[in-house]
């Protein structure tokens, strides 16, 4: 991978259907997609880092309604945007997250910053929003994270104990996974992981899923792989579905793409865990994969054709 580079993302995996899909939403869904990944793209195709690729991409998801993470969080019982986020460094194995928080623009970038400049590797709730406030991070009123589509979601549910993951038309969006996520490696052949999300609709007491759990979510080591997961969290952190990917390849040798077949459309399966996940190796190699309808994604090598796809190919 010398003097070479490579950037995937991902918006999130369910029921995604092309028949239940407008001309004008998949054009806007890929439009976002491709705004991601060009602004990754240019720090990469000017020798940048890896962390920062993944933390570019990650911040344009997070700046578009259509994605469950920053602006377009759903809402939890109590009408609050409740987010959570996760960024990880594989030279040296360093990893920022948040959970549990409220009114950061971008949370991503508290997850970076609680990598660089704390001794902690996960803050959560007012702590979190504390520390993004001695950061001088850009902070939002509610009024910000205000999406009708999202409230609208709440409302549908709010007076049943049911929750509602994202990207679905299944009754109580039993089949929905709302995440927006990134990988990439650098030209010095560094990986770099990060995950963000609005969470479940309709969620109570506090929950957290797998997106700041580093390990469950999110994981890169540059001896093996980088992986951003999206999916039903409860599940992925039993799976510890990021870390096992990275295990199946470090203890059993198995390659990148053998790895994640295994983890997603095997391990999950048997639990009844749905979702996806998007990962590069060390040596540059991809996957995108997914037991679900569908999964937001997109591809950037150097070199070649930026790539954005929805449904299965």
């Amino acid at each position: 991978m010398k003097n070479s580079y490579s950037l995937v993302i991902h918006g999130g995996a369910g029921t995604i259907l092309k028949s239940s899909m407008t001309a004008q939403l998949e054009k806007a869904y890929k439009q976002g997609l491709t705004e991601a990944l060009i602004a990754g793209n240019q720090i990469l195709e000017n020798g940048g880092d890896a962390l920062d690729a993944v933390e570019a991409s990650i911040v344009v998801m997070e700046d578009n309604p259509l994605f469950n993470a920053g602006k377009g969080s759903v809402f939890t019982h109590d009408g609050n945007n409740e987010m959570d986020s996760s960024i990880m460094s594989g030279i040296d194995l360093r990893a920022g997250a948040a959970a549990g928080m409220s009114g950061v623009k971008n949370p991503i970038k508290l997850a970076r910053a609680i990598m660089d400049k704390s001794e902690h590797v996960l803050l959560c709730g007012s702590g979190a929003v504390e520390f993004a406030r001695l950061q001088n991070l850009d902070m939002e009123v509610s009024d910000y994270f205000f999406v009708k589509q999202r409230y609208d979601q709440l409302l549908e549910i709010r007076d049943t104990t049911a929750t509602q993951l994202d990207h679905s038309s299944a009754p109580h969006g039993k089949k929905k996974t709302g995440t927006v996520g990134a990988v990439a490696i650098d030209v010095r052949g560094n990986l770099a992981a990060g995950t963000s999300t609005g969470g479940m609709t309709n969620k109570r007491f506090g929950r957290v899923g797998d997106t700041p759990i580093i390990g469950a979510g999110t994981y890169a080591n540059n001896r093996t792989c980088a992986v951003s997961c999206t999916g039903h969290g409860e599940y992925f952190i039993r799976a510890v579905v990021a870390y096992d990917v990275s295990c199946l390849m470090e203890y059993k040798n198995l390659s990148l793409q053998e790895a994640c077949d295994e983890v997603v459309n095997k391990k999950l399966v048997r639990m009844g865990g749905e979702g996806g996940l998007i990962a590069l190796d060390y040596l540059g190699n991809h996957a995108m994969t997914f037991n679900s309808e569908g999964m937001y994604r997109g591809l950037k090598k150097a070199g070649e054709e930026l790539q954005v796809e929805i449904y299965r190919v």
